[in-house]
């Protein structure tokens, strides 16, 4: 099978097991190439790539250009906040605009949940979904996968933790989604406000104390504080949370065994983790990010191989 079974990447509970081996073996090769001294394949070099971003976002669009321009791919980039969307456009009218531009992929990230599955229905254009709202971001979980199985040598029967901000993270979903396809055992550790109520229903266990949650897992995934997306207080005070949530050197070093140590970024250093644990040897958050643009090369690539020339 030398093809995945979706059209589009709009989230991974779209996938099946078969999709995720087969964007790894992809990345696998693209990995190597990446770390060659020519950096570049000629693969996609008839393929015209839009970037749409709606919200903020540095290292997930560097990531996706960069994997773009590593494929020989045109790349248009668009940013809403320079854009006609500010004089009212709607998101369809400014994809058609686009695609009359002969674009084949659009990557978008958008602050709505479930905008990449309407913009699929109403464009030609593969679409790869950049992060919808608090919904998903496929492509973030495909990596950090990608980047346990590189560490560990398989996700399989592997314990992964996500701790914190559960309920505003599309990471934590997308991740659960993956872990689960993959046969890993997951738990959620974070202040009770911030785990949503349907996250057991996922087949997750919740588990209310950091320690007890560390000493049990393989594998830490960190997430941020989202304060961006609160419009409330979920807790007392950032440095109650980092008393309680926050993963120090110390409390690494009581425990009996290594774990490894994950973060989508950007760290807010001091809450969740300290620093001295984002730049210890436990830590793969700088792999995370080399992998992200070998997984996102494969997801367009793949994507690409549907498309019909004429």
């Amino acid at each position: 099978m030398n093809q995945l079974s979706v059209q589009h990447l709009l989230g991974i509970k779209h996938l099946n097991k078969n999709d995720i081996e087969l964007i790894f073996k992809t990345a696998d090769h693209f990995k190597e190439v990446i770390n060659r001294p020519i950096k570049k394949v000629p693969s996609l070099r008839d393929i015209t790539i839009a970037n749409l971003f709606f919200e903020n976002s540095t290292r997930t669009k560097l990531s996706f250009e960069l994997a773009e321009k590593r494929l020989s791919a045109d790349v248009i980039n668009f940013s809403s906040s320079q854009s006609s969307v500010k004089k009212g456009e709607t998101l369809i009218d400014t994809a058609n605009n686009i695609l009359s531009m002969k674009v084949d992929i659009i990557v978008m990230r958008h602050p709505n949940v479930g905008a990449c599955d309407f913009l699929a229905k109403h464009v030609t254009a593969k679409i790869v979904n950049a992060g919808d709202g608090t919904h998903e971001h496929p492509t973030q979980a495909l990596l950090d996968s990608y980047s346990i199985r590189e560490k560990l040598g398989s996700v399989a029967g592997k314990k992964v933790v996500i701790v914190g901000d559960v309920m505003h993270s599309r990471v934590a979903l997308s991740n659960i989604y993956a872990l689960k396809l993959q046969g890993a055992e997951i738990k959620v550790c974070g202040p009770k406000t911030l785990i949503p109520k349907y996250i057991t229903s996922l087949g997750v266990e919740v588990c209310p104390n950091l320690n007890e949650a560390l000493h049990w897992c393989d594998v830490a995934n960190v997430l941020r504080v989202q304060n961006e997306r609160m419009d409330v207080n979920y807790f007392p005070s950032t440095r109650e949370y980092s008393q309680l949530f926050g993963i120090t050197k110390k409390i690494l070093d009581s425990l009996k065994k290594e774990i490894v140590i994950m973060h989508p970024g950007p760290i807010n250093r001091g809450v969740e983790i300290t620093s001295d644990v984002a730049d210890s040897s436990q830590s793969i958050i700088l792999n995370q990010v080399e992998n992200g643009v070998a997984i996102r090369m494969a997801v367009i690539y793949l994507l690409a191989q549907q498309i019909e020339r004429n």
